[in-house]
């Protein structure tokens, strides 16, 4: 036999048994730069707000679908509903009135609110209320439902971290009791009466668990916090990420870490005529504008964007955001992942960090 022949059945037993070599596949396993399948892409609050709105007319809530939620799914993933390989991100639409029943799932949820009120999210009893500006978490394994106290809908952002449970085959889903969704609506939950003044960490009661003991993150904090840093700069005391460019991050306040485990989430506050230092980082990213316009400079491909807009970042994509006006983003990513599996990397324009 010669050693053509010998190879070609080398390779033939490989297949019938199930192997594939390193040396022939070797570039698309070990790449010398991430080449994510998510693409860089915008969806725009004017087409998705109609569209969940045209659901709640046609849609009902309740036991099966559970939630009213639209997935925004990105072009370059095949159509799975999923924004990034490891985020999803959804449109949240809840009638005037309407009732989300009770369940919990192990995926991490939060609900980021973009505008309104007068709904509140029960989360394992503790019913929160949600407010324009609003960060509330749901943690893994965390009974939550949904009531809408106004005759007036409401619309937010959902993101969880669904693809990462499911690539570790790690889902499980419960419904809860039916209809036991607590309907009063305290202005403060229990979970801020005890975890919400700054520097101050209850003694007694159970232990926090991985994610947050904090539900709620309000606007009034996060505004004045951003605020301060830029007047902080304006006054000669640099405090900012860079000039003109504000941003903090939710914390866990029993750890200091992420206040979600497998997601992060921050707030950014450009002022008018700031434009960010290009950057790549692995590890993907998912935007929202809460307020004002600008523009995201992608892979460079130049997108304006507007209150309500969405915007997911892959892995190692370049981005660049303009401020065209005060300009204020929410941003959850898969941080805590990448960086717990030691495999976080940034490059900034002008030098690596």
């Amino acid at each position: 036999m010669d050693e053509d022949e010998a190879l070609r059945r080398l390779y033939a037993d490989f297949d019938a048994a199930g192997m594939q070599p390193l040396w022939r596949v070797r570039e698309g396993l070990m790449p010398d730069r991430p080449t994510p399948r998510a693409v860089p892409h915008a969806w725009h609050w004017k087409d998705l707000y109609p569209l969940a709105r045209r659901a709640g007319d046609l849609v009902p809530v309740g036991r099966g679908g559970e939630r009213r939620a639209i997935a925004l799914g990105n072009p370059g993933l095949g159509g799975e509903p999923f924004t990034t390989p490891t985020l999803w991100a959804a449109v949240q639409y809840l009638g005037p009135q309407e009732v989300a029943p009770d369940h919990r799932h192990s995926q991490s949820a939060f609900r980021f609110v973009l505008e309104g009120e007068g709904v509140w999210t029960v989360v394992d009893g503790d019913p929160v209320a949600m407010r324009r500006g609003d960060l509330l978490l749901t943690p893994g394994m965390a009974f939550h439902g949904h009531h809408n106290t106004r005759d007036a809908p409401m619309a937010w952002l959902d993101g969880l971290d669904i693809p990462i449970a499911g690539y570790l085959d790690a889902q499980f889903f419960e419904f809860g009791p039916d209809d036991v969704v607590d309907r009063s609506t305290p202005a403060t939950s229990r979970s801020e009466r005890l975890w919400g003044r700054p520097g101050l960490r209850p003694i007694g009661g159970p232990e926090p668990k991985a994610s947050s003991p904090l539900c709620a993150y309000r606007w009034e904090f996060t505004d004045a916090a951003l605020a301060d840093q830029l007047a902080l700069e304006a006054e000669g005391r640099p405090s900012t990420v860079e000039p003109g460019h504000a941003a903090v991050r939710f914390s866990n306040p029993a750890t200091g870490g992420d206040a979600l485990v497998t997601m992060r989430t921050e707030m950014h506050r450009l002022a008018a005529g700031c434009t960010t230092t290009g950057r790549r980082e692995v590890g993907s990213s998912v935007w929202q504008v809460f307020d004002g316009a600008g523009a995201f400079v992608l892979d460079g491909h130049r997108t304006e964007v507007r209150r309500g807009d969405v915007v997911a970042v892959p892995s190692w994509c370049h981005v660049v955001v303009e401020a065209a006006e005060p300009f204020d983003l929410f941003r959850f990513s898969d941080a805590p992942i990448i960086e717990r599996l030691n495999l976080a990397r940034t490059q900034l324009d002008g030098g690596n960090s």
